[in-house]
């Protein structure tokens, strides 16, 4: 089994390389190795790597300067995936690919079902929107994972920005009225392994199972909770910490809307793997006690 990873500098990517190199060949590139803005050259490419599965972890991911590099963003979250899920339909091959809570407008205060209707409010959104409709219309044998809110020990991402933030700033401000669920990339690296791993051993795997899922931590937090949670756990560590203020979405202005809800309902994704993330909080203990 020949198992070809895009965006392996990536969050996801990286945690990918290893989840994955248990089930097969595992073939890693990034942008320098298969670019998935050149759109034109990306088919043939991926054809010469004859791989037996896609799991595609390259995104655009800038959500505000998606608003200005909008053709960047569709070329790399919409084209590509479309063009990957061609190849996999020509080669016979299943698709992996990874959304976001962005397709959604955020109103209300349930977690969003797979079913519910989509209504992205910005660029970045739209794009990844695009992309899974692309790959739905494209192959039969594909899965997509939308996941929120994703953070690691590496990496650009909200829980490296407090850690660097908490060197210098005596206060800050976070946002506290977006809701949603901190998930670790490992996990989704993880979860995604096992599925494979399933898929194995069920000759109509991709028949039962392929769609949309979505894969998030479990509970919920503001991003003003998230913070407070890494700055207890770095005080516990002896760090100096930040005194915290919440401040509303309003006071925070950006160049991109965010949905005010990503909140990600999980129950399909249990039905059909029986798997699911532990609560935000105790993963993140697990990453910053060291343990990834």
């Amino acid at each position: 089994m020949r198992i070809l990873i895009t965006g392996k500098r990536g969050q996801v990517g990286h945690e990918l390389t290893r989840s994955l190199s248990c089930l097969g060949d595992v073939i890693t590139t990034d942008s320098q190795t298969l670019d998935l803005s050149k759109t034109e050259e990306l088919a043939g490419k991926v054809d010469v790597l004859a791989p037996d599965l896609i799991v595609n972890a390259a995104a655009y991911t800038a959500v505000d300067r998606a608003e200005n590099e909008q053709e960047l963003a569709y070329k790399v979250n919409a084209l590509a995936p479309q063009i990957l899920a061609e190849v996999a339909k020509k080669r016979d091959i299943p698709l992996i690919h990874y959304s976001t809570d962005y397709v959604f407008n955020g109103s209300g205060d349930k977690a969003w079902t797979e079913e519910a209707e989509t209504q992205p409010l910005n660029v970045y959104g739209r794009t990844k929107l695009a992309g899974e409709l692309a790959i739905s219309s494209a192959t039969d044998k594909y899965l997509i994972f939308r996941t929120s809110w994703v953070y690691g020990a590496r990496g650009a991402n909200f829980l490296n920005t407090m850690k660097r933030l908490a060197i210098d700033k005596v206060q800050l401000s976070i946002v506290h009225d977006q809701i949603g669920a901190p998930t670790w990339s490992r996990h989704i690296a993880d979860v995604t392994a096992q599925v494979v791993s399933q898929s194995y051993q069920q000759a109509d795997f991709w028949q039962k199972h392929s769609g949309i899922y979505h894969l998030s931590g479990a509970g919920s937090a503001s991003w003003f909770d998230f913070a407070e949670q890494i700055f207890h756990l770095m005080a516990e560590q002896g760090h100096s910490v930040p005194k915290l203020h919440p401040i509303t979405t309003r006071d925070y202005p950006t160049p991109a809307n965010r949905p005010a809800n990503s909140l990600l309902d999980n129950r399909k994704l249990k039905q059909h793997f029986g798997l699911a993330l532990p609560d935000w909080k105790t993963s993140l203990e697990w990453v910053m006690s060291g343990q990834n």
